[in-house]
């Protein structure tokens, strides 16, 4: 059986325009719809959207940059998130922070030299009465401290 044809970037990038087209403001439900179905909202993108969207460069740039929910490189195979928020930064979260850093070797934003971890924060999970929270994939846990962390990361101390 033959195989259809991948879509380009740009023709998958018009696709999901296209999805959004009637509605108001459609830019971020848009740039939503690009990082759910590629992984991140490659830069190569934004000409796209401009030219779609009746905007310049530099306004889809704008916001693409400003929400931190949106990257402009792959994530890792798995998202680590760490809630931020002054609950979870009350029982340590800070500290948590702090370790996770250390033990991957990467800042918030940043992945993995080997690809298998992006670390990101967050601001709140609600899930505050058992913080610190931190979601592994598409997992939530709470009460997550050092040691924890490491075996949710499968390293060993």
């Amino acid at each position: 059986m033959a195989s259809m044809p991948e879509q380009s970037l740009e023709q998958q990038v018009r696709s999901i325009v296209a999805a959004h087209r009637g509605e108001r403001g459609p830019l971020l439900p848009i740039l939503h719809g690009i990082q759910a179905e590629l992984g991140h909202v490659d830069p190569a993108v934004i000409p796209i959207l401009a030219d779609e969207l009746n905007l310049s460069r530099a306004d889809v740039h704008g916001v693409v940059t400003f929400y931190h929910d949106f990257r402009s490189t792959p994530p890792g195979r798995t998202t680590v998130r760490i809630c931020r928020a002054e609950a979870c930064q009350a029982v340590g979260a800070a500290a948590l922070a702090d370790h996770a850093a250390a033990r991957l070797g990467v800042s918030f934003g940043e992945t993995t030299a080997d690809g298998a971890v992006t670390l990101e924060q967050a601001f709140c999970f609600g899930n505050c009465a058992l913080g610190p929270a931190v979601q592994v994939g598409d997992r939530l846990h709470g009460r997550v401290d050092p040691d924890r962390l490491d075996s949710l990361l499968g390293v060993s101390s």
